[in-house]
């Protein structure tokens, strides 16, 4: 099953040409996208006990900086990105949703591989996600009201109920029965990568025309806006003179986003067109993860 996981890059791009050539089957599973996302928040909170909350406590600077760099550095770098490219409305508005959206569960696994602080990955991932509840929908009507409608109001309610009520309610079933947990674990990061691709390939479907004329102008913004959280958020924790590990563990916790939860927001509050930056930049992190990871252990720590 392991195996099956790490390979997530490769089901992502395989699904989505899928989907490009048999857009008619996955499009009509449109409906999907928030249930399968809820399934990928509950298998998150299934990793984790009401213990790892005590972790917030432990690291107070490392964990204040991540989340500080987390909810600045990706939200301004989507502004200025989508200003600079001169991005239609409708895709500024899915980069902003990237940009405003919490870390990603990938990172962890990158974090881990990159030879990073796992404990303070999980820490933020955590903290990150259920705080979204009120950043995402704050920071995208900051960013994003004049040049397009943010439902805020209505943004905030509905990241509760995808991302929130499942972490908390998966995070008391693995403390309560984690023994019997234990024994399906293993299939847990498995069925959060098929529901992912799954995901990936809807938007794919629904996007078949968009995709047909998609200017590389797009797909070079959402590459250079990951790259941008991965680089600013490692170095400025190098100038305030953070471990090695714990400058990894931010870096890829800020550059790794829930394109997912960006993806449902842009499906439920504006366009398919808006949820074409998620979906892409779901596929570009996992492939710039791995890869960052890969040459940070060619390195000394």
């Amino acid at each position: 099953m392991e195996k099956i996981t790490k390979l997530f890059p490769v089901w992502a791009i395989l699904f989505s040409v899928i989907a490009f050539f048999f857009p008619d089957f996955f499009s009509q599973f449109k409906s999907a996208i928030v249930p399968f996302l809820t399934v990928v928040m509950f298998g998150m909170g299934m990793t984790l006990t009401w213990e790892n909350f005590s972790g917030v406590f432990k690291a107070p600077r490392m964990i204040l900086l991540g989340v500080a760099l987390q909810y600045l550095i990706m939200p301004l770098a989507g502004y200025v990105i989508s200003l600079v490219f001169h991005l239609s409305p409708l895709l500024f508005a899915g980069m902003m949703l990237v940009g405003c959206a919490p870390g990603g569960t990938a990172s962890n696994v990158i974090t881990y591989l990159g030879k990073g602080n796992v404990a303070l990955s999980v820490t933020l991932t955590m903290l990150t996600t259920l705080t979204s509840v009120f950043m995402t929908p704050m920071l995208t009507y900051l960013f994003l009201n004049h040049i397009i409608p943010v439902p805020a109001w209505e943004m905030l309610w509905s990241i509760f109920q995808m991302v929130v009520i499942p972490v908390i309610l998966g995070t008391a079933i693995n403390s309560f029965f984690k023994e019997e947990i234990e024994k399906i674990r293993p299939a847990l990061p498995m069925l959060s990568t098929f529901a992912i691709v799954i995901i990936i390939a809807i938007i794919v479907a629904l996007n078949k025309k968009s995709l047909e004329d998609i200017e590389y102008i797009t797909v070079f913004a959402v590459v250079l806006h990951n790259g941008t959280g991965l680089g600013l958020a490692y170095y400025i924790s190098k100038l305030l003179k953070c471990d090695e590990a714990d400058c990894r563990a931010i870096s890829v916790e800020v550059g790794m986003q829930n394109s997912g939860l960006s993806v449902a927001l842009a499906i439920k509050y504006f366009t398919a067109i808006a949820a074409l930056p998620g979906a892409v930049f779901s596929i570009w992190q996992n492939l710039s993860g791995p890869l960052l990871a890969n040459y940070w252990n060619s390195k000394r720590q």
